[in-house]
């Protein structure tokens, strides 16, 4: 047991260069991925708070979307976007929308009504009821599905080398076709690491920004 992790110690070390550029690639296509769907899935959730005829087939739609295996939605995009970052980072988009949907719509619904009826007595906005009373109140709700789609995307991002798009997944499934163990632990730890630590980060963010609102404590 200690001969292997010293055997993987000093094969790390030997390629520690291509590791950390291919973490580098791995980490700006999962941010990519978490930024695009959250920018495209929280107007959509607002949108459709509003509409509950729609919300349904909405996340529907969603939920259908992520069930298919990001294989197949690789393989569809391919004639369209050809290789690369850009096929990755919109499957990996279309992989957020759900959890961000959902729970940004769950907020806005779950929110006080008596919070509402007093900022509309006190003459507020539609606009400003959104902003300064329903997302805030929502947003610990909301950032619970952006962590979600953030550990999520890390890991789903490493099929984004089988479309030359770079990332740890090209350790991993070069490892896994010349059967190396060292080749694949090598990729899969810092793939481990980097979805802990994107976590860990969203949560301090999340915690600084409520506190700042008000929201908690």
């Amino acid at each position: 047991m200690t001969e292997s992790i010293v055997s993987f110690l000093e094969y790390f070390w030997g390629i520690k260069g291509q590791v950390a550029e291919l973490t580098l690639q791995h980490t700006l296509l999962s941010l990519a991925g978490v930024l695009a769907g959250t920018l495209t899935a929280v107007p959509l959730g607002i949108f459709i708070s509003r509409r509950p005829k729609i919300s349904n087939y909405v996340i529907d739609i969603a939920g259908m979307l992520y069930t298919i295996p990001s294989l197949a939605i690789l393989g569809f995009l391919l004639p369209f976007l050809g290789l690369g970052w850009l096929p990755t980072i919109v499957a990996l988009t279309i992989y957020s929308w759900l959890p961000v949907l959902r729970n940004t719509c769950a907020g806005l619904l779950g929110v006080d009504p008596a919070a509402r009826e007093a900022a509309l007595g006190m003459g507020a906005t539609s606009s400003q009821l959104l902003f300064r009373v329903e997302l805030p109140m929502a947003f610990p709700i909301i950032m619970a599905g952006i962590r979600t789609v953030a550990v999520l995307t890390v890991g789903i991002t490493t099929m984004g080398a089988l479309v030359a798009a770079g990332g740890l997944g090209n350790l991993i499934f070069t490892g896994i076709s010349m059967m190396d163990n060292r080749m694949i632990l090598a990729g899969t730890i810092p793939v481990s690491a980097l979805a802990v630590l994107l976590d860990k980060l969203l949560g301090i963010m999340e915690n600084r920004v409520t506190v700042k609102m008000g929201v908690r404590g």
